[in-house]
């Protein structure tokens, strides 16, 4: 089978008409019951199967004794049952036709079963269909209301999609990007990696019109499958950035993934070799991973080099100054016609060197005139936004005119990455959320802020040396 051919069936994982539940479960608590909680109350629009050999309805929905006895056809299949009853479920969903099995059952070759998960891929295989997992907590696909899992119902809309290797950290990050307010497209747990592994399935998502970035939590990758691997996340690199979390990064932690999913960690000079040469972002904390992918779900790819910084604090413009050197993000040197631009925008004991410091003085008025001189000019490529909070300029009313600004350039066709940061308690902490929502990421602190902008600046430059981005 080619792998185009192989990637046919992933399809029916993010968008599957139909799905049964196998071990589904009539008692709260019981993963069973979870999952098929999930699928209706995230709203999925398709048919759900409960199959049960002891029940004939599960939370209002008729429940079959065998997947075999449902009388439509079933794309989709989603395993909870014991290790030792796998193996005739997947038999019985391979001639009930199903196309992808979604096996949350443990007990596989994370113990060392590994004669039994290897069964269970080859007996799939037989019927031509894919497994993902198993030792996993489910798949959600925001787009089709389909949350597959049994972590959290509800999960925010947008552009991110995110794979994980770990089930547990999986499902707890759901509640975080909820209560972070970040917005995702897919959230796949792949666990064991027994047939379907995270190249693939970036494959798929690299051609979702829906998913602007991937993220990865990955502990290792199976022995021998490192040079596919590379040649796999090229081609996804070229359409869509993957930013990776690779776990076990010290000798220890090495082993503790290995033991967790049996995946085989590694000397972590070698993962790291491979992400630079497929194009790959690696961030080192849970936090940069997600700061990154929000950047690049809300804003446009830079256009070129040049950034300049404006603040309401030199402390604040002095620290992004220091950030900006370590994650690569050029500022600008501001010739003089453009610095007595600025100049009009603020006090005149402010500064209009790079960076632009409005002064603690500054109102709504003097962000927005800096602002509109910054989208502007051609000269001037990306923009970073300090604000300290001031008595004499409430954060919300300056976060509405960030968001005036810059909907004012991107109708002129002058969209610019900006990124923001807003230092300061729970008034700015809502402001921050406001801009978030509305499409400009924000940060608490100046590095958070330099850093992702930094990602887009690497990425940008990683497309031009592969010749698949044009700056003007």
């Amino acid at each position: 089978m080619s792998c185009r051919g192989k990637l046919d069936n992933l399809k029916y994982l993010f968008s599957p008409s139909s799905i049964a539940v196998i071990g589904a479960s009539r008692k709260p608590g019981k993963i069973g019951h979870a999952i098929v909680k999930n699928l209706l109350e995230y709203g999925f629009k398709g048919k759900i199967y409960p199959v049960n050999p002891t029940a004939n309805e599960i939370l209002g929905l008729k429940a079959y004794k065998s997947i075999l006895e449902i009388p439509d056809e079933v794309d989709m299949a989603v395993i909870s049952i014991p290790a030792e009853k796998v193996l005739q479920a997947i038999d019985e969903a391979g001639r009930k036709g199903v196309k992808v099995a979604v096996v949350i059952t443990s007990g596989f070759s994370e113990v060392g079963n590994v004669d039994l998960e290897r069964r269970m891929v080859e007996l799939a295989h037989k019927y031509g269909m894919r497994i993902l997992g198993p030792n996993i907590f489910g798949i959600a696909y925001t787009p089709a209301n389909m949350n597959a899992t049994f972590g959290p119902k509800d999960i925010l809309k947008g552009g991110i999609a995110f794979i994980t290797q770990s089930g547990a950290l999986g499902i707890a990050l759901m509640g975080w990007t909820l209560l972070e307010e970040i917005g995702l497209s897919a959230i796949v747990s792949m666990g064991n990696m027994a047939d379907l592994d995270v190249a693939e399935v970036s494959q798929y998502l690299a051609d979702d019109p829906n998913t602007k970035v991937i993220t990865i939590y990955l502990e290792g990758l199976k022995e021998g499958t490192g040079k596919t691997f590379i040649k796999l996340m090229r081609e996804v690199t070229r359409k869509k950035p993957v930013i990776i979390l690779k776990a076990g990064r010290s000798e220890r932690g090495a082993a503790a993934a290995a033991s967790h999913t049996g995946s085989l960690a590694g000397a972590d000079v070698i993962y790291d070799a491979a992400f630079r040469q497929s194009g790959i972002l690696r961030a080192i904390t849970i936090e940069e991973m997600f700061d990154w992918a929000r950047a690049f779900a809300l804003q446009p790819l830079p256009k070129g080099e040049n950034v300049v910084i404006i603040t309401n604090g030199g402390g604040a413009g002095v620290m992004a100054t220091d950030a900006c050197a370590d994650y690569g993000v050029n500022l600008y040197t501001l010739p003089d016609d453009l610095k007595e631009e600025f100049r009009k925008c603020m006090p005149w004991f402010g500064s209009p060197k790079n960076p632009v410091d409005l002064t603690g003085m500054a109102v709504e008025d003097n962000y927005y005139k800096a602002l509109k001189v910054a989208y502007s000019d051609e000269r001037i490529h990306s923009i970073i936004v300090l604000y300290c909070r001031t008595a004499i300029l409430d954060p919300m009313s300056l976060a509405k005119v960030i968001v005036q600004a810059y909907r004012e350039a991107k109708s002129e066709g002058r969209e610019k990455p900006t990124v923001v940061c807003m230092i300061g308690g729970t008034d700015v902490y809502n402001a921050m959320r406001y801009l978030n929502r509305e499409g400009i990421p924000a940060y608490p602190i100046p590095e958070r802020a330099v850093a992702s902008l930094g990602a887009l600046y690497k990425y940008k430059r990683y497309l031009e040396k592969i010749g698949e981005h044009k700056t003007h």
